[in-house]
């Protein structure tokens, strides 16, 4: 089956074209205000080979869509009813699916939910301590994201390792411009960094990460408009307002350079990541493999040692040479290492495209 996989983000959208996994063409358009999506997307789709079905990555399922669903009327209806629960992302991605269904109207189309890997948290980690009422009325819980790439990354490093991932306590690294950890046992998410929204756990590229919830109710109360804060919260917080800017390439050759800006950003940056991987660890009760994904987990070799360093009491040691060297799917433990370590390049389109496969087949 030829699949036409579709990934909407914040700045980009991604195509690829996979026949039975195999990459045919590619494609990665901006986004944006004026940057016109619709005529974009059908100029680069009316380029490719035609496809036989089509997925597209949906940030967030809610409590209603817990794995990949064929799309139709009725289930964009329901995808409209949760804007609410991602206002940023969910939007794009409905006007991108609208768009698809006109170009493409003849072939089946999948929803993939980057929630879905998480839908079966264990209760104690996905219920907040709010009341009842609440919870139940506003689906208040822990959905968590990025659960396309902590899946792929998941079965992709027992394959590396020669593993039934089953057989393996994980915990995945998604860093990237939006960063989240994912504890895996079983082969199932039990515990993960992200919350209600993708606003909570790491420190990422514009993004806040986790803060007392008391901050934005003060700053309501000063007079702040809810607006300003939301925008400051997902777009001029993380290593942006630390340091300026929240490409992290940039912050490595300042701090490099002994700009003390630059390295004050990333000891705040290591400090939430190497808690919150610890955390994960607690929450599997030990750690078999640790797994680098995501723009800077895969290209970052100082920020791969100074985790490992600093989770050496977990058994996580790396070959230096591996480390500095790794490129695409590659083991850099060191020899003996209690901890295996892999680096392993995000493939959100094979996710999608096995998505699809699985809803087309059970319908």
């Amino acid at each position: 089956m030829r699949v036409l996989t579709v990934n909407p983000g914040s700045s980009s959208l991604k195509l690829s074209l996979l026949d039975d996994g195999a990459l045919v063409t590619g494609a990665n358009l901006a986004t944006g205000a004026g940057t016109r999506e619709g005529e974009r997307l059908a100029a680069a789709i009316a380029r490719m080979p035609a496809p036989d079905a089509v997925g597209i990555r949906i940030v967030h399922g809610g409590r209603a869509f817990r794995e990949p669903v064929a799309v139709d009327d009725e289930v964009i209806k329901r995808l409209y009813s949760l804007v609410e629960l991602a206002p940023l992302h969910l939007p794009l991605s409905l006007y991108v699916l609208g768009e698809l269904r006109r170009a493409l109207a003849h072939l089946p189309m999948v929803a993939c939910f980057d929630t879905a890997f998480h839908a079966n948290l264990p209760e104690a980690a996905a219920t907040y301590a709010l009341p009842a009422e609440w919870r139940e009325r506003f689906g208040l819980r822990r959905y968590g994201f990025h659960g396309l790439s902590h899946s792929y990354a998941t079965r992709r490093a027992g394959e590396l390792l020669g593993t039934d991932p089953a057989m393996l306590r994980i915990v995945v690294c998604h860093l990237g411009s939006g960063a989240s950890l994912a504890a895996v046992a079983n082969g199932c998410s039990v515990d993960t960094t992200m919350g209600f929204t993708p606003l909570d756990g790491l420190v990422m590229a514009t993004r806040s990460g986790g803060i007392d919830p008391g901050i934005p109710l003060w700053l309501v109360r000063t007079g702040l408009p809810h607006g300003e804060i939301m925008d400051a919260l997902e777009h001029r917080s993380g290593l942006r307002a630390l340091a300026g800017t929240g490409d992290m390439r940039q912050i490595r050759i300042r701090a490099d350079q002994g700009d003390t800006v630059a390295n004050a950003a990333l000891d705040v940056y290591h400090h939430r990541l190497r808690a919150s991987a610890a955390a994960m660890t607690a929450s599997l009760g030990g750690l078999d493999a640790l797994v680098f994904t995501g723009g800077v987990g895969e290209n970052d070799p100082a920020l791969r040692q100074r985790l490992a360093e600093d989770l050496a009491f977990l058994g996580v040691t790396l070959n230096h040479d591996r480390n500095a060297t790794a490129r695409s799917d590659a083991e850099i433990s060191a020899a003996g290492a209690q901890v295996r370590t892999v680096v392993i390049t995000a493939r959100e389109d094979l996710e999608i495209a096995a998505g699809v496969r699985h809803a087309l087949d059970t319908r």
